[in-house]
């Protein structure tokens, strides 16, 4: 009788496979977590200026649930929600000269969470000075509310940057709360990883950009470019060199900068020389992010114009999801990855190099702050120049 041999084993498929897992101690951002407390050593934009007024608002940031507000005086203040008295959220609370008022027994805060008054209590309570609802520090620049989330003895000073100090003839300053750069909605359902990643991954122009649902930018960022990547102090910088059929040369330098920055200049490549605007990737919590972004514009809306365009025509939110799928971007491709991308099933490449620089920075900065120091990117001196960046776009004979 003739054996029958059995087929091979189908090889290769899902079968078995062991859960995924990410990197914990580069994604998550809470409090006492590695990345938590790193990125807690730097001032991040909460707002818009203009969102600290008279109504609270919440917000949330590196995972905690916060109220931001104006007092009568023009100051803005940034307190966790619930009432040092009885805990009732100050989302309900009311604004007034000296600070927020709780809607629960009209306990009163200001700024720096000094308890003023205690309308309740005996002569507007006697030990009104002896309780504080728990604040953090803010201030205002370039349209933005910045807060500082991190330990008071550790505190530095609010960064400077020089390419939105030194504006030119016609220029002036414009801030946009849109997410520019993320591709979709203005929150973004994933890990703010996977969008910082995605700086010094200049590769993706080539295919997700150009090649793959049509040309969302400019036909010079359709070309295939050499790449080199460096390091600096706080940056991880990449250079794209493009040949042009007109036998020019087309250099473009971005850098992904500490902690959160995105230093990229316009795609659309509407003017060139040093980079004209930084946005700034607030991680909210572990599953979704936001980005902030400032510029030097010549006409007022500039900013908002560089949204991504998925089809060349629509925005993001006005494109079916059959469209979503035909014209994808940044959003489809890094929140498709997961709400926290699986880095155990990733395979990098040689042309990964510029992430895995990125990563190898980023882990440094753990275990600077894990010994007891500082991260790269911070000063404590008032008088510190602005932060200086090379990236740009720039034309070459």
């Amino acid at each position: 009788m003739k054996a029958v041999l059995s087929p091979a084993p189908d090889q290769g498929t899902g079968y078995g496979r062991p859960a995924p897992t990410h990197r914990r101690e580069l994604t998550e951002v809470g409090p006492g977590t590695p990345m938590g407390e790193l990125l807690r050593r730097y001032w991040h934009p909460v707002g818009l200026s203009r969102d600290a007024s008279e109504t609270p608002r919440q917000v949330r940031v590196l995972g905690e649930d916060l109220i931001l507000f104006r007092d009568g005086a023009g100051r803005p203040g940034l307190v966790l929600p619930n009432c040092a008295h009885r805990g009732t959220s100050l989302y309900y609370g009311k604004v007034e000269e000296r600070g927020i008022r709780c809607c629960y027994h009209g306990w009163l805060f200001d700024v720096q969470g000094r308890c003023v008054e205690q309308p309740c209590e005996p002569e507007g309570g006697r030990f009104r000075d002896k309780v504080r609802q728990p604040w953090y520090p803010v201030q205002e620049l370039y349209g933005l509310v910045w807060a500082y989330l991190g330990p008071p003895e550790r505190k530095p000073v609010l960064p400077r940057y020089e390419c939105l100090e030194q504006l030119e003839p016609g220029e002036f300053l414009e801030t946009d709360d849109n997410s520019i750069g993320g591709g979709g909605p203005q929150v973004i359902p994933c890990n703010w990883l996977q969008h910082y990643e995605n700086l010094v991954d200049p590769f993706h122009v080539v295919v997700l950009h150009s090649s793959f649902s049509g040309t969302q930018f400019v036909e010079q960022m359709a070309l295939m470019p050499q790449v080199s990547w460096d390091v600096h102090a706080h940056s991880v910088r990449t250079t794209s060199i493009r040949q042009l059929p007109d036998g020019r040369t087309f250099r473009r330098i971005s850098e992904a900068g500490l902690p959160t920055l995105r230093v990229i200049p316009s795609p659309r490549v509407g003017r060139w020389g040093p980079v004209e605007s930084l946005g700034w990737v607030l991680p909210i919590d572990d599953h979704h992010f936001r980005i902030y972004v400032v510029g030097r514009v010549r006409e007022a809306g500039e900013l908002v114009r560089m949204r991504s365009r998925p089809d060349g025509k629509r925005l993001w939110e006005e494109l079916s999801e059959d469209e979503h799928r035909r014209y994808p971007g940044d959003y489809e491709a890094m929140v498709s990855q997961g709400p926290i991308a699986r880095h155990s099933e990733e395979h990098l490449a040689s042309t990964d190099r510029g992430i895995v620089m990125l990563r190898r920075l980023l882990q440094q900065q753990l275990e600077k702050v894990a010994a007891g120091g500082d991260p790269a990117g911070v000063s404590f001196d008032p008088e510190a120049p602005p932060v200086r960046f090379s990236a740009g776009n720039f034309i070459e004979e």
